[in-house]
């Protein structure tokens, strides 16, 4: 795998893991949270582009 593949799935990731968050804290009662967290996804898979999107190498 090259480091470019490993970023990407890095950010996939870290993204599904903050939507399993978001979905465990908003059905726990938590609703707050869960939409804060939620938030997360967009920014993570926002930032992942803007770092993997420049030239390729």
């Amino acid at each position: 795998m090259t480091k470019r593949s490993i970023a990407k799935a890095t950010y996939v990731a870290g993204a599904f893991l903050s939507f399993l968050l978001s979905v465990y804290l908003w059905f726990n009662g938590n609703k707050e949270q869960g939409l804060y967290v939620g938030l997360w996804v967009p920014s993570i898979l926002s930032f992942g582009t803007l770092i993997l999107g420049g030239r390729h190498d």
